[in-house]
C-alpha cells in the first residue's frame, strides 16, 4: 500500500505539471518505519537537499502500473528511489560522496507531499486489530499521507515562471485561455471577441477577456503577469483579414488564424484535461 501511494503521488504531481522527486526523509515525532517527502525543486525553497543529479530526469510519463502486480510496483518505486535523493535531515555525506562529482547536487526544494509508512507501531498500542480468515487476530497495518495544497500554488509559480510573470501548466491554470479586444467598442472587433468568448463558455473552458479600455501593451503585459497558457488578440487589422492572433504563453510563438481555427485549437489542447 506505501508503495502503491508513492506511484500516485508522483502521477498526481506530474498531472499538476509538476516533477516532484521522493527523497526519503526523517519520520520525525509521528514515527514509523519509513518516510518519503516530495520535493519540487526551487532555488526559494525552505528545505536543503542533496541528491544524484540522475533523480531529476525520471518520470512515469504515460507508464501504466499494474497496482495488483506487488513486484512490479516495487520495480517501479525502486527506479525512483534507488537514487539517492535525501532531505538534511536524512542526508548522510559518505554515501553521498560515493557518487561521481558531477552527479552530486545540493539544492533545495519545497515540500509539496509526505507519506509515512507506521506499520503497527499505533495499532499495537491501541490494540487495533482485524480478525484473519483462520480466526486469528492482526495488529493493523498503518500509514499517514498528505499533500500540501496551500503549498502547490507556490511549487507551481516557483517551477513555471519567467521575467514577465507567471506561466501556469495548462493541467491547472485558473483560466484556459484569455482573449485581448485591440478596439473595445468597434462592433466587428467586439462581434468576434464575444463569438470566440462564447464558444469556449459552451465547452466549459474558463475564458478572461480584457475589454478595458487601455493600450495593447499594457493589456499584453497584463496576461503575461497572470500566466494564461494561451492569448487570443482580436484587432481591426486581423478582423479585416478574417483572423485573430493566437499565442502560447511558454514559447512565446504567435500565429494568425481563422476564428474557427482558432476555437477548433484550443479546444483540442484542452481535451482529457478539463
Amino acid at each position: 500500500a506505501y508503495n502503491r501511494h508513492l506511484i500516485t503521488y508522483l502521477r498526481t504531481f506530474e498531472r499538476l505539471g509538476l516533477q516532484a522527486i521522493p527523497m526519503r526523509a526523517d519520520t520525525g515525532p509521528i514515527g514509523g518505519d519509513l518516510s518519503h517527502e516530495f520535493l519540487v525543486l526551487a532555488a526559494t525553497g525552505e528545505s536543503k537537499v542533496f541528491y544524484d543529479n540522475e533523480a531529476q530526469n525520471r518520470k512515469l510519463d504515460s507508464q501504466t502500473v499494474d497496482f495488483g502486480d506487488i513486484k512490479g510496483v516495487q520495480n517501479v518505486v525502486d527506479s525512483f528511489t534507488g537514487s539517492y535523493a535525501r532531505t538534511e535531515e536524512t542526508h548522510d555525506p559518505k554515501i553521498f560522496e560515493k557518487l561521481p562529482l558531477d552527479r552530486r547536487v545540493e539544492g533545495r526544494g519545497i515540500e509539496v507531499g509526505q507519506i509515512f509508512y507506521f506499520g503497527t507501531k499505533y495499532s499495537e498500542a491501541m490494540g487495533a486489530q482485524v480478525v484473519m480468515p483462520d480466526g486469528s487476530r492482526k495488529a493493523v497495518e498503518m500509514g499517514s499521507h498528505g499533500i500540501g495544497v496551500s503549498r502547490l500554488v507556490g511549487a507551481l509559480i516557483e517551477a513555471n515562471h519567467d521575467k514577465d510573470g507567471i506561466i501556469w501548466p495548462e493541467e491547472v491554470t485558473p483560466f484556459h485561455v484569455s482573449i485581448v479586444n485591440l478596439k473595445q467598442g468597434l462592433s466587428k472587433v467586439d462581434g468576434v471577441c464575444e463569438k470566440l468568448y462564447r464558444a469556449f463558455e459552451r465547452t466549459k473552458l474558463d475564458v478572461l477577456y480584457d475589454d478595458r479600455e487601455e493600450r495593447a501593451g499594457v493589456k499584453f503585459a497584463s496576461m503575461d503577469l497572470i500566466g494564461v497558457p494561451w492569448r487570443i488578440t482580436v484587432g481591426p487589422r486581423g478582423v479585416d483579414s478574417g483572423n485573430v492572433e493566437i499565442r502560447c504563453r511558454r514559447t512565446g510563438l504567435t500565429r494568425d488564424m481563422s476564428v474557427d481555427m482558432v476555437i477548433a485549437e484550443i479546444i483540442k489542447t484542452y481535451e482529457g484535461l478539463t
